[in-house]
């Protein structure tokens, strides 16, 4: 004992802890510029791109920065206003999908968003589109939108390092609600949890996708979303779409693939009062008929654009044939409305810990 404190004490051990004091030093203000332009990179981000995606707008170019891909129109539910339906059982083959997305990506994309129908039926297509996304393209963003009842942790294990979001839709807390919307299971909300904990152990970032309808605009759900704390909470106006969700109340009972939106459908007025009764959460992103309307780059099973803007849905041809920017020119949309609808976020998992619902940040208010 008395050797080890002669040489903590003796002057060679104060010269090395010294020198290992200024090295650090310097060492951190050599970095203090490139560690502070990072955070500012990260929080300037979406600001710039938002900018870009403007200017871009008036000049008339159209770049597919974050795109929706419905790879599926498949879905073990059925909610009565879904505006996607399962037409089709069609799934396109890996090669034409990673051919897609890498003209996708050539074209400008940033985010990619995989969605159906319900994505986490077909898990082991989902888990190659994602790490190809996500290893082979360099995204920034790789996200998932899902009804949540397939979602398991194993899959989350295994495949969450190549998924940045992970968005579920919750149209209310109260089962009778869902089982009146279509979504009904009995355990939704402690499937929630259950993917929230998972979320948050594997660092991604949690997502709640909200249609406001008949059945639950009156509903008072932040107590239970700050439980939740997503770091994003979309809620969309119900929304009607022709040869979608417009069919008759005879031919939805006839056929169930169709859907009858009518008896869903809900005024600006109890829009707004969803909104006023909610807003004061900083997750809360509202999101209007007119806000959605032409605002979402959505490309479908066949590797087609779909306008589901004003009138009939419309569809581009495949982009394997024609390109991604022949493809664009044969649909409508609306750059300027999606970067205005806070399209552009800081939607990737790198960095600092998104605050959500129950944390009091307004970071990602739009």
């Amino acid at each position: 004992m008395g050797l080890l404190t002669s040489l903590l004490l003796s002057p060679w051990a104060l010269i090395v802890t010294t020198t290992l004091f200024a090295l650090t030093g310097s060492l951190y203000y050599l970095l203090r510029p490139r560690l502070r332009l990072k955070f500012q990179d990260k929080a300037v981000l979406p600001a710039a791109t938002t900018e870009k995606l403007l200017s871009d707008a008036n000049k008339g170019i159209s770049k597919p920065v974050s795109v929706n891909y419905h790879f599926t129109r498949k879905c073990n539910k059925v909610c009565g206003f879904c505006f996607h339906t399962e037409k089709t059982s069609y799934v396109a083959k890996e090669d034409d999908m990673k051919r897609g997305l890498k003209l996708l990506k050539e074209a400008g994309m940033k985010k990619i968003n995989f969605a159906g129908g319900e994505p986490f039926l077909y898990p082991k297509q989902l888990a190659m589109l994602c790490e190809y996304c996500k290893i082979d393209l360099q995204l920034e963003s790789v996200s998932i939108i899902s009804n949540g009842t397939k979602i398991t942790e194993d899959w989350l294990q295994k495949y969450g390092r190549f998924v940045d979001v992970l968005g579920v839709s919750c149209d209310s807390f109260d089962e009778a609600t869902n089982i009146e919307i279509g979504r009904g299971t009995g355990k939704n909300v402690t499937q929630l949890f259950l993917i929230r904990g998972w979320c948050r152990d594997l660092g991604i970032k949690f997502k709640l996708n909200t249609v406001v309808c008949s059945f639950n605009w009156q509903e008072e759900m932040a107590t239970t979303v700050e439980q939740l704390d997503p770091f994003r909470w979309k809620c969309f106006q119900v929304l009607e779409v022709q040869d979608e969700n417009d069919a008759s109340t005879t031919d939805a009972d006839l056929d169930k693939r169709k859907r009858n939106a009518k008896r869903f459908v809900i005024s600006d007025q109890q829009f707004a009062d969803f909104c006023n009764n909610h807003k004061h959460l900083s997750c809360f992103v509202p999101e209007s008929n007119q806000l959605m309307a032409s605002s979402y780059l959505i490309l479908d099973e066949y590797l087609c654009f779909l306008d589901k803007g004003d009138g009939k849905e419309k569809q581009s041809s495949c982009i394997l044939d024609v390109g991604v920017a022949e493809a664009l020119k044969e649909v409508y949309w609306d750059q300027a409305a999606f970067a205005a609808r806070g399209g552009v976020y800081d939607w990737s998992r790198v960095g600092e810990e998104s605050k959500g619902c129950g944390s009091g940040s307004t970071a990602l208010e739009w």
